[in-house]
């Protein structure tokens, strides 16, 4: 079976699962627990890629998804969390290990981890709760999901020009074309789907736009990391598409983007949005 194939049946099992299990199932716990379990065996197959020690890999997957928990349900000790996780592995690593040599190298990937992993999956829970979370969510997921099957193809039967060959050799621009042009499909989707009066078509078209050129960063920063450690795929869970690290990539991009609105992180996305709705007035002329 082709890549291609393999990529639409895995999809074709999984898709409909993970939509069924998020929208009928409460998000507490089932969702929060998604994003969890998720994010460590994303930290587990990265530091995996980069042949973190077996102890040093166990602690640090435990440590990041207790961190995941605490900057889901208690973002006020998010800080602390991160500075006695940081400390503990610090020390676990220089009191197990038999050298020092090697110890950056180690703990690297662990705190690259905890910042581009665990800090921005718990974006997505904090976009779960706000107001019409749920088709927020959505909204994410399918720009995420369509962008990344319309840069593949597009960018396969159509791709001429490279567009990042010391990165990712085989991506071009007019995949990534087709990855803005997902992202667009996939918020208007949502918005269609779900009734989400609030966001025009065109505040769905520019937040799609964001979307898609986020998801194909995160592609390409998760594609640097696996050039660098020599692999081609983080794992093999999901036949096709690789392990979990590489079904998440875009989707932990963009949490950095669907900001947190109790201000965790600088940036909302109801900012975003009534900046964009702020242009659907002048272009009708309701502004004041």
């Amino acid at each position: 079976m082709s890549s291609g194939m393999k990529r639409l049946a895995a999809a074709a099992v999984a898709a409909p699962v993970f939509i069924a299990y998020v929208y009928y199932l409460p998000a507490f716990p089932y969702f929060l627990g998604l994003i969890i379990v998720a994010g460590m065996i994303a930290m587990r197959e990265l530091f995996n890629m980069y042949r973190v020690p077996a102890g040093l890999n166990i602690a640090s997957v435990a440590a990041g998804g207790l961190l995941l928990y605490v900057f889901c349900q208690y973002p006020e000790y998010a800080i602390h969390g991160i500075l006695l996780a940081g400390i503990a592995l610090i020390l676990h690593r220089m009191f197990w290990a038999d050298t020092p040599d090697g110890s950056m190298s180690d703990l690297g990937p662990v705190g690259i981890g905890f910042l581009y992993i665990a800090i921005c999956m718990s974006f997505h829970w904090s976009l779960r709760e706000i107001e019409n979370g749920l088709a927020y969510t959505f909204a994410l997921y399918f720009s995420v999901w369509l962008a990344d099957s319309m840069a593949y193809y597009i960018g396969s039967s159509m791709g001429r020009h490279k567009l990042c060959p010391s990165i990712s050799p085989k991506k071009t621009v007019e995949g990534a074309a087709g990855s803005v042009l997902g992202g667009i499909l996939g918020v208007v989707l949502a918005k269609l789907l779900f009734d989400i009066s609030t966001m025009s078509f065109l505040c769905a078209a520019a937040t799609g736009i964001v979307m898609g050129l986020t998801a194909l960063t995160g592609d390409l920063i998760e594609s640097m990391f696996k050039r660098d450690a020599g692999v081609k795929d983080s794992g093999t869970l999901m036949p096709g598409h690789g392990g979990i690290f590489d079904r998440i990539d875009g989707i932990a991009g963009i949490g950095g983007i669907e900001q947190d609105r109790r201000g965790r992180i600088v940036g909302r996305v109801d900012r975003i949005e009534g900046f964009l709705g702020g242009i659907d007035r002048i272009e009708t002329g309701k502004m004041g």
